[in-house]
Formats: C-alpha cells, structure tokens, sequence
C-alpha cells in the first residue's frame, strides 16, 4: 500500500505563486510516475502535471509555462510550484501515482485563487 500526503494549499491572489508538496510513503522503490490532478467545484479531475523517475515532465495546456512539477531529493517527493495563479486554477489538488497496477490518490489539498 502506498500513501500519499499533500500539502502546501492555500488561499492566495491572482498573480501570486503557491507550491504544493506531496510525500509518499509505503514503498522503499522509487515510483515509476507521480503526477498532480485537481477537481474544481462541478467539473471532471483533470490531470495538472506529471513526472516520471527519469524526470520527464508533462503539461495541462491550460498550465504549461506557469507551474513546474519536479522530483525532489527525497526519492517518493514531488513537488508543484504555481506561478502566476488565476481564478480558474481554483480546485482541490490531489496526488497521484501508480505502482504494480493499482493507483493511489492523497486526499487533496485546497487552492483557492481569488481575483
């Protein structure tokens, strides 16, 4: 069983920055993916960001060019860092990783960007 652990939500302004954490525990190998996906109040979860163990990275068009998604220095680590926020961005984040075939969500994490 692995677990996963958000933190660093929060309420700011548009056009301030928010960096998000998540920690994983349960497993002593390093997670093939670990990736950010948010729900907003009636829409679908979509998929923010992803990275892989050898640090390839993927985008939501909607934020490429203002977060980052990285791996840190503690192996199961990863990290979301929200530049220049807009209202829209506003949604509970989770973390997201998969390990031999079944997927494991945090329980979220609140951002709230008001305008």
């Amino acid at each position: 069983q692995v677990q996963l652990v958000e933190s660093g939500g929060g309420l700011v302004q548009a056009g301030e920055s928010l960096r998000l954490s998540c920690a994983a525990s349960g497993t002593n190998l390093r997670l093939r993916f670990m990736a950010w996906h948010r729900q907003a109040p009636g829409k679908q979860r979509e998929l923010v960001a992803a990275v892989t163990s050898v640090g390839d990275t993927n985008y939501a068009a909607s934020v490429k060019g203002r977060f980052t998604i990285s791996r840190d220095d503690t192996p199961n680590t990863v990290s979301l860092q929200m530049n220049d926020l807009k209202p829209e961005d506003t949604a509970v984040y989770y973390c997201n990783t998969n390990r031999l075939g079944s997927d494991y969500w945090g329980p979220g994490t609140q951002v709230t960007v008001s305008s």
